[in-house]
């Protein structure tokens, strides 16, 4: 005789199967998850633990240098954001602080597989906060927009498969297996699929795919064309320095005043003005500034914005990093007459012969 038990309840073999299937894609996100998690883990740590100085506000990689680098490309408004920041230490440093101890916790939160959908959440949070300060920047491709495309996409699925093979999120599940009944634990970790019914899930994965494309493409559509339209440089270029000038004026005594902003350009190495020429109708040369008379200027000549990025003089003029802004005078030449009726151009020639040109207005006009 044959016995069987009253109490086994048969699992439907769709059920199993369907945890089988979970079960593999959670396997082949791992390589996803982990390294997405090594790379903000890495950010981190880079800064509290193997190189502290970018931590460091009177070191030259502290990290307010690279944020000001990316004002000149920065968009929607996240370049004022900057520059607020900037002028404001004492939000500043603590913003920096939260910035690398949140990539740091989600980055070591997702490869240890620990709330891994809201780790996940917040990686795709950075990935869209860099793509909008650093991705126009890379001299030959737009090395930063790559990295938060992919970050990005790799957020986004991690958000929606959860990635929890072999993860603290399957160790907690297995220890209090009443969890897999709570909301919050289903929506944040990552053990199980989200609570939805098929076609609410359906809707929100299209949803989630068209928010990745549109973003990514939009914004490579913008920085170097290429979708719609042939490529070009950008509205911002990452390789050609840019000097953008303003608010120039013609001293009473033949002096200059100008401001002035290196707008664009790689932040891996400096600009340098070689000569400033002052000329009057029909090109007449006035007043030259070459460049041992740059290299000697006085240093309240030079009235950076900025604690960080400057204008400075060096061997070979005036030297500046991506993102300073000044305010510059350039003094008098001696035994200079100017003519009466001061018109005049001031153009800025750089070390790899590029030129940059700004009308002042007369002294009579500022005196």
């Amino acid at each position: 005789m044959t016995v069987v038990a009253t109490n086994a309840v048969p699992r439907p073999a769709a059920a199993t199967l369907g945890e089988r299937h979970w079960r593999m894609a959670a396997i082949a996100l791992l390589s996803v998850r982990l390294i997405q998690g090594f790379i903000y883990w890495g950010g981190g740590s880079r800064r509290f633990i193997y190189d502290p100085e970018k931590l460091n506000p009177d070191a030259p990689t502290w990290m307010a240098n690279k944020f000001q680098s990316a004002m000149p490309g920065a968009l929607f408004g996240t370049d004022h954001l900057i520059a607020f920041l900037l002028h404001h230490f004492w939000l500043l440093y603590p913003a920096v602080i939260l910035f690398s101890g949140a990539e740091l916790i989600a980055g070591a939160a997702l490869m240890a597989g620990l709330l891994t959908r809201l780790a996940a959440l917040v990686s795709v949070g950075f990935s869209v906060v860099l793509m909008l300060m650093f991705g126009w920047q890379g001299g030959t491709c737009i090395d930063e927009w790559t990295m938060a495309t992919c970050n990005l996409a790799m957020g986004a699925t991690l958000v929606l498969a959860g990635g929890g093979a072999y993860s603290l999120d399957n160790v907690l599940l297995k220890r209090s297996p009443r969890l897999a009944d709570r909301a919050w634990f289903r929506w944040l970790a990552g053990s199980l699929p989200l609570p939805l019914a098929d076609t609410t899930f359906r809707n929100l994965g299209l949803a989630v795919l068209a928010a990745v494309l549109g973003f990514n493409i939009g914004t490579y559509s913008y920085y170097r064309g290429s979708v719609l339209t042939p490529y070009h440089g950008g509205p911002v270029s990452p390789s050609r320095h840019h000097f953008a000038l303003s608010n120039g004026a013609l001293l009473p005594d033949g002096g200059v005043r100008f401001q002035i902003y290196l707008d664009g350009g790689t932040p891996e190495a400096p600009a340098h003005i070689m000569k400033a020429e002052l000329t009057g109708a029909e090109n007449q040369p006035l007043e030259t500034w070459n460049t041992e008379t740059l290299s000697r200027l006085p240093a309240d000549s030079i009235h950076n914005e900025f604690a960080y990025n400057k204008f400075e003089t060096g061997p070979y003029g005036i030297a500046a990093e991506m993102g300073a802004t000044a305010t510059i005078t350039l003094p008098p030449e001696p035994n200079v007459h100017l003519p009466a009726d001061r018109s005049t151009i001031l153009t800025l020639t750089t070390v790899n012969g590029r030129r940059f040109s700004l009308k002042l207005a007369g002294a009579d006009e500022n005196s």
